[in-house]
């Protein structure tokens, strides 16, 4: 058979699997397996000898351990959430910047920035921020539907904000020097504060042009401090998150840790924190111990489902299919960027983020090398056109954890509704950093030279 119908096969039978509900990871692997089959006229024991190769080798990374990273960050995420760090935050911001048209709103996206940068998990985000803000917003007359899309927006903010596993995962499956973790957590660095800034900017635009919106709290209630108190309260709140995002980061971008390391190091500050508020005890550490190993196994197995998924589609001229398809064809090479961003952005909508990257990061990264582009500056415009994927329906993650989380009152159409706006600005982001691709390569040459 052709590589073109082989090809167009592939992709065919995995959406149909994944329409009918099958696990993602075993559907990656069972397409794998159906078409590598075919490929190599039904030949198991090659087949097998591909497969266990690729899992070797992707295991390995074997001479960097990026991948120990991941169920490091993930323990760090699991141990803050359950320490309450941003519950004390939220609480000053709703006194500082109460007062103001949408000033609740501010304050989610303040506390969803910082704790983005201490973790890389967005159903813990959201449905903190779910379980903390949304009776705040409903007791003071928030509309519905900014709320919702406040809290679902800037809840997924932790998988751009480094340290992200988005981005361990991306480092990981290049294995090039301009895509190195390092490289990726200060690329992101500027365009996730970008999207922060964005959203905070609508909410103050939407709410002076409707204040009904997102009403300011009473005057008496925002008076109750004064201005020390709300200093000390802020700074009391802030320092000890920012104190982990320095340790962790700070390390890494001075190079004096490896992001594994410095991971290792965030776990332990997360303990720490823990333990200052209190909330470090048996129960504690053995509930983020099981959400680590069940989070981490997840993603390895997507990871072990992707690696075959690709390696194959590879192996039978799948990639040179579709490179062919969008550089043979003669299209302006910005049209062929558009085209690549579009594909991720739909498959977005149905099917898990590390999936898309193990699926298409190995065929689009030629194309995009090939057509001059600078790999870092694309890797970013993937990983942040990936946020999407948590918010944009039918399978939108962040739309159900906050689904299950908020008052009844609060349904799917109106968490759809409220989503909307922040889809299409997470779209002016991505033009913001195709205009300005400095806001990626720029921190990189400051602190790593490349």
């Amino acid at each position: 058979m052709s590589p073109e119908f082989m090809t167009v096969a592939m992709f065919a039978t995995l959406i149909l699997a994944i329409a009918l509900g099958h696990p993602l990871a075993y559907t990656l692997a069972a397409v794998a397996t159906l078409f590598g089959l075919i490929d190599n006229g039904f030949n198991f024991v090659a087949l097998f000898d591909m497969f266990a190769n690729n899992a070797w080798g992707l295991m390995g990374v074997i001479d960097s351990y990026v991948l120990v990273a991941i169920p490091l960050f993930i323990l760090m995420a699991q141990l803050l959430d359950r320490s309450k760090v941003s519950d004390s935050l939220f609480e000053a911001l709703y006194v500082v910047l109460g007062g103001m048209k949408g000033g609740l709103g501010l304050a989610v996206v303040v506390v969803c920035t910082v704790f983005a940068a201490t973790t890389g998990i967005i159903g813990a985000s959201v449905v903190a921020m779910g379980l903390l803000a949304t009776p705040a917003l409903v007791k003071k007359g928030y509309q519905k539907e900014l709320s919702a899309g406040i809290i679902c927006a800037a809840g997924t903010l932790g998988i751009l904000i480094p340290p992200s596993i988005m981005m361990v995962v991306f480092g990981g499956l290049t294995g090039m020097k301009e895509t190195s973790v390092g490289n990726l957590f200060a690329g992101a660095i500027l365009p996730g504060l970008v999207l922060s800034t964005l959203y905070f900017s609508y909410i103050i635009i939407r709410c002076r042009i409707n204040p009904e919106l997102g009403p300011p709290i009473s005057k008496e209630e925002a008076g109750r401090y004064s201005l020390g108190q709300k200093v000390g309260m802020t700074l009391k709140s802030l320092v000890p998150p920012l104190g982990l995002i320095l340790a962790v980061m700070g390390t890494i971008l001075a190079g004096v840790a490896t992001p594994t390391e410095a991971a290792g190091l965030g776990a332990a500050g997360a303990m720490i924190l823990a333990l200052f508020n209190k909330k470090l005890n048996w129960t504690v550490l053995k509930e983020s111990s099981w959400a680590t190993l069940k989070t981490t196994s997840m993603v390895m197995m997507l990871f072990v489902g992707g690696k075959f998924f690709s390696t194959v589609f590879l192996s039978m001229g799948g990639g040179d299919v579709v490179a062919d398809l969008l550089i043979g064809s003669g299209m302006n090479r910005w049209l062929v960027l558009v085209i690549m961003m579009l594909i991720v952005f739909v498959m977005g909508m149905f099917i898990d983020w590390a999936a898309i990257l193990l699926v298409t990061v190995p065929i689009f990264m030629p194309i995009a090398l090939e057509l001059d582009f600078n790999p870092l500056w694309f890797a970013m415009l993937i990983c942040v056109n990936l946020q999407t994927s948590f918010l944009t329906p039918p399978f939108g993650y962040a739309l159900f954890y906050f689904k299950g989380v908020a008052p009844p009152e609060y349904t799917m159409g109106h968490i759809y509704r409220g989503i909307l706006p922040f889809v299409a600005i997470q779209m002016v982001a991505i033009g913001i950093i195709i205009m300005f691709p400095g806001l990626v390569t720029w921190l990189p040459k400051v602190f790593f030279g490349s």
